[in-house]
């Protein structure tokens, strides 16, 4: 098979003078070993060529009138132009496959002796390419280069699509699958595909539930380190989203726009079995428990259900008979925080609301609509089993209990229960009444 096809625009053949064999390999020239020793005449600066002798300086004059003569040799395969037969000869090595070079250290071959040499880098450590506004080191020349773009901000790879500029031509390639909607990279568990490597290693984290971040304040594992640089804000309080609209401070950038929605409006998400709109989803999540009649909060006391997890943390209250909110004015605690504040515009506020029937006062109006059953003989509060009717919802669930069997009220002596407070207290006395006549 021939692979060298030789060209030439003029037939005229390149003087025999002054002629020092040269070897190009890659980007490189090497002087050849085999003219390193050169004639007397050659010494001389002139070189014999049968009829007549030329000087170096004559030949260089005829070499740059014949540059235009210059042969190409020109591959057969794919047509390449190359400048020298040597030259061609490397080029051939990427149709045949050929390697010569290979590396006794790890096996590896290569096509060029210059591959070879840079890759040999890589075992002996040497670094011989240093970045001169750093100082960091590289085994090759155009890892430096490329790694100069970071100091001098060069972008010299853009996309023919959109403009944006890249500083490697990998992130431009991986960016043009934005344009072609090319994914190519499938995860090997669910079919689903990626357009970038990484985004397909952190999908794969999801099927593997490896989770290689760990919190030191906590021990807690992150499958993502943005995600942990989030959570450390739990433990350090750093504040980064502010409100331009209030001046609030939030922790989670979510968390900043969820809050926009307050002085904006904005109900994204809306029920559609009733049309109520919420500003977040968890709101429109809970909400829709009404619709389906779905409980999913058990207490472990008395198997009653709620709709939400605040509602269980609160009726707990009543088994443990925690009181978490304080007054700070006469120390009175209570189990809600809305009952505390209830109770404080005793202290704070005069009764502005006024009974038109016998004008007394009320600090708040819930109080005023209680009191004013009594003069209208309202009784809006109907049990459900024996339709009897209160004026009150606590008359009415207290009632509730001889229907339903509960007694919340368990005396810490005995372990006996009652329905009402009062009955328990009532048998308390009894402990209290045999603990002083023990006594005497």
């Amino acid at each position: 098979m021939v692979f060298v096809k030789e060209e030439s625009e003029e037939n005229t053949s390149e003087p025999e003078t002054c002629r020092i064999k040269h070897e190009e390999q890659g980007d490189f020239i090497k002087e050849s070993e085999g003219n390193k020793e050169l004639s007397e005449a050659e010494k001389k600066n002139h070189v014999k060529t049968g009829e007549k002798s030329l000087s170096c300086s004559q030949t260089k004059q005829n070499d740059l009138k014949k540059r235009g003569a210059k042969k190409s040799f020109t591959c057969s395969q794919c047509g390449k132009s190359l400048t020298s037969k040597y030259s061609l000869h490397v080029h051939m090595r990427i149709h045949t496959g050929e390697k010569p070079f290979t590396c006794d250290k790890c096996g590896k071959s290569f096509t060029q002796s210059f591959s070879f040499k840079v890759h040999m880098n890589i075992h002996t450590g040497e670094k011989p390419h240093t970045c001169d506004q750093c100082g960091k080191r590289f085994t090759r020349k155009e890892s430096l280069m490329t790694h100069m773009r970071i100091h001098t901000g060069e972008k010299p790879f853009t996309c023919n699509q959109c403009g944006k500029s890249f500083a490697h031509l990998a992130n431009l390639r991986v960016h043009m699958n934005i344009h072609t909607g090319e994914k190519p990279y499938k995860c090997s568990h669910c079919d689903k595909r990626f357009s970038q490597s990484t985004s397909l290693k952190k999908h794969e984290m999801i099927h593997t539930g490896e989770k290689p971040y760990t919190c030191d304040q906590c021990g807690k594992n992150f499958a993502r380190k943005g995600i942990l640089m989030t959570h450390m804000r739990v433990h350090t309080g750093d504040k980064l989203y502010t409100c331009d609209q209030c001046g609030k401070s939030l922790k989670f950038k979510y968390s900043l726009v969820v809050h926009m929605r307050v002085h904006t409006g904005e109900k994204s998400f809306t029920c559609d079995q009733c049309g109520k709109s919420f500003t977040q989803s968890a709101s429109l999540k809970k909400h829709m428990n009404i619709h389906t009649g779905e409980k999913l909060y058990s207490c472990e006391q008395c198997d009653k259900t709620f709709l939400r997890a605040s509602v269980l943390k609160k009726h707990l209250r009543v088994h443990t008979k925690e009181k978490p909110h304080s007054c700070y004015l006469c120390g009175k605690s209570f189990s809600s925080i809305s009952i505390l504040k209830e109770h404080q515009k005793m202290h704070t506020a005069v009764g502005e609301y006024t009974c038109s029937e016998c004008e007394k006062t009320f600090t708040t109006a819930s109080s005023l609509k209680l009191h004013e059953s009594i003069h209208t003989g309202e009784k809006t509060h109907k049990c459900s089993h024996c339709d009897k009717r209160f004026s009150r919802s606590t008359h009415l669930k207290t009632h509730e209990r001889i229907h339903t069997g509960e007694k919340p009220y368990k005396c810490s002596h005995c372990d006996k229960r009652f329905s009402h407070s009062s009955s328990l207290k009532t048998h308390e006395r009894i402990h209290t009444t045999e603990k002083l006549l023990s006594l005497h």
